[in-house]
């Protein structure tokens, strides 16, 4: 059986396009939803600034299993909003645009 795979995605997001690029969030895991790529966990998100103070988004989700992000890949309505969020995005400190490291939970407290 396969397993749900969490992932952190990291958006540079370019200066003055933080409205803009909130829009496109709102709409990026209903999307991923509805095509039946993520789970029904929603996701988190955070907004923050990197060293020099330029706007970083952070966004939290699962992916259903470890193949969707390749089929999202080829999806019409994941690439519709996936091309304005690389648009909208910067690399910077030799850093990509957008990061996407999947992890997987890890406990280290005792159960409380």
């Amino acid at each position: 059986m396969s397993r749900p795979e969490t992932v952190i995605c990291t958006y540079r997001v370019k200066p003055g396009h933080e409205a803009a690029f909130t829009k496109l969030l709102e709409q990026h895991w209903p999307t991923l939803r509805e095509r039946g790529l993520a789970t029904e966990r929603r996701p988190q998100h955070f907004a923050g600034a990197d060293d020099d103070g330029r706007p970083l988004f952070v966004e939290i989700f699962e992916w259903v299993d470890g193949e969707a992000p390749e089929k999202a890949h080829h999806d019409e309505a994941v690439m519709a909003v996936w091309g304005p969020m690389d648009e909208l995005t910067e690399a910077r400190g030799g850093r990509p645009n957008m990061e996407f490291p999947h992890v997987q939970p890890l406990d280290v407290l005792p159960p409380g």
